[in-house]
């Protein structure tokens, strides 16, 4: 029994945490830069910063020679994406002063401007990995649309974000090509693509949900993507669409521009009408990315009909895959920011980012030890998105070979690339983790199978 005034010392104590803009002019490359021009969507992507050039503007001599150095090498033998980043998301790097060890520590910068000596040594790739590990491509049905689900389809709209995030699953088509990848491209023109996903969703009625992504749907031009969503609008078995897009967080800017905020009203109204669920899915990866102007742009969503905002953030080493962080973050979304906590994915089986990956074992230890702290509605689902297979929670793994780290899976539907396949629903999918949290024995035998391959 405890005594008067005795507490209870909890693994995780809340504290609320208020949003902050931290002050931009701590850099010296934006000194005179003023709130109007920091609040201008335009002004945003006027100045993302596209290489170290641009980036040595931004922080002058604050940083030293050997993170450029160490950037250079990344972006030479490892970066599967080039370089962008809006200065909203560079003014939520290294908050508490900038320093090179700030910088280097900083966990947004961990996966928005990867550098060489982030990654492994030894297995900076896994074996196994490829550049659409998802088989998001194999899967179109249409130039850009993908039909994994039976009842929904992802619909990429372009290839462009107004930010490239180091880790995207979608490296082999989303943003320029670089040293390291040479990029698909998208060759239809986009009405002709879009028109395309009309008439495919037109014959498919089994379909009822549609993901609009791309890239990120901030990078099409308003009119166009409201006239791709009253397309959508107008077809009776469309239930569900949501928009996809990090630049909530990362170019909150955009979606509180007057053209943007009253396009969407007209669209969350046509929907409501319908009873269609309109719903924007953001993705914010640790709670310093929340600022006042994320919660502004989410709330106007919310306000001017919009039914959900919901976040999906990726789990990765040195950025977020602690319980700590995990619900830092939780409690920042979902108490400050309108934004509902919703998946936390594994990071995909991309080239070189083992360094980001967990095993699976971790993610189901945060998966219990982020739980009980957060509402239950408000309490994310981690899941790994398994190849073939699609979205698993952590805890659904059917067996698991802890020594090879290799998990196996099994699904309750077929792609549609597996409709002539009569063993797709009895079959095994294998998933990998991250050689580096092997047991020895486990590296050993991996690194004979590399050999022997």
């Amino acid at each position: 029994m405890r005594t008067e005034g005795e507490t209870v010392t909890q693994p995780y104590e809340y504290r609320r945490t208020e949003l902050i803009e931290p002050d931009w002019t701590r850099f010296p490359g934006w000194r005179n830069v003023t709130a109007a021009q920091w609040e201008s969507a335009q002004w945003q992507r006027v100045n993302c910063v596209k290489n170290i050039k641009q980036l040595r503007n931004v922080l002058g001599d604050l940083v030293g020679e050997e993170f450029y150095a160490d950037l250079e090498k990344d972006q030479q033998e490892f970066s599967t994406m080039s370089m962008l980043v809006p200065p909203q998301m560079i003014n939520t790097m290294a908050r508490e002063g900038v320093t090179t060890e700030a910088f280097y520590a900083d966990p947004v910068r961990r996966y928005m401007i990867p550098v060489a000596s982030d990654r492994l040594n030894d297995w900076a790739s896994h074996p196994h990995s490829s550049r659409d590990s998802l088989h998001e491509h194999d899967m179109w049905v249409a130039e850009g649309l993908t039909h994994r689900y039976p009842t929904k389809v992802l619909a990429e709209l372009l290839s462009t974000c107004p930010q490239y995030c180091g880790h995207c699953t979608r490296m082999d088509l989303v943003g320029n090509s670089t040293p390291v990848v040479e990029k698909l491209k998208l060759e239809l023109k986009p009405v002709e693509r879009y028109d395309a996903h009309i008439a495919y969703l037109k014959a498919h009625p089994g379909v009822r949900d549609v993901v609009v992504s791309g890239g990120d749907v901030a990078n099409v031009p308003w009119k166009n993507l409201e006239s791709y969503l009253m397309s959508l609008l107008a077809i009776d078995t469309i239930r569900d669409i949501r928009l996809a897009t990090k630049a909530l967080m990362g170019l909150p800017q955009h979606w509180i521009q007057p053209d943007v905020v009253e396009g969407l009203e007209r669209v969350a109204r046509t929907a409501r009408r319908r009873g269609v669920n309109l719903a924007i899915h953001t993705h914010v990866n640790h709670a310093n990315s929340l600022t006042p102007l994320v919660a502004k742009a989410a709330k106007t969503a919310l306000e001017v009909g919009v039914r959900d905002v919901r976040n999906q953030g990726v789990l990765m080493r040195g950025v977020n895959a602690d319980s700590h962080s995990l619900l830092d973050l939780c409690f920042a979304l979902q108490g400050e920011a309108n934004i509902l906590p919703y998946y936390f994915y594994m990071c995909d089986m991309i080239p070189n980012s083992e360094h980001w990956r967990v095993a699976v074992w971790q993610a189901q230890q945060l998966q219990h030890d982020i739980m009980g702290y957060l509402p239950g509605y408000a309490t994310p689902r981690i899941v790994c998105d398994v190849p073939f297979v699609g979205k698993r929670w952590v805890h659904m793994v059917t067996e698991y070979d802890r020594e090879h780290g290799i998990s196996y899976w099994t699904k309750n539907y077929k792609t549609s690339i597996e409709e002539s396949d009569p063993e797709a629903l009895s079959k095994r999918y294998a998933y990998y983790d991250p050689i580096d949290t092997l047991p020895e024995s486990g590296q050993k035998w991996w690194r004979k199978e590399e050999t022997a391959a």
